[in-house]
């Protein structure tokens, strides 16, 4: 999911803090779904699909599980 999810970002050309403001979490928070130390709740990654306009939902399949 990180490196999706940081790919996807920076496309859109987006910073770790606007992702933060407009999901209205902590920069913090936001990082750890980056780096994989948390996991958004389903209404928070629904939000971070339709801010980076992302339609596919491969963002948040993790990557590692087979």
């Amino acid at each position: 999911m990180r490196e999706r999810l940081v790919e996807i970002r920076t496309k859109r050309g987006y910073t770790q803090e606007q992702m933060a403001n407009k999901l209205s979490i902590a920069r913090t928070t936001y990082k750890g779904y980056e780096k994989g130390n948390a996991s958004p709740s389903l209404e928070v990654a629904l939000n971070i699909k339709r801010i980076l306009n992302y339609k596919n939902d491969d963002i948040f399949i993790n990557s590692n599980v087979c």
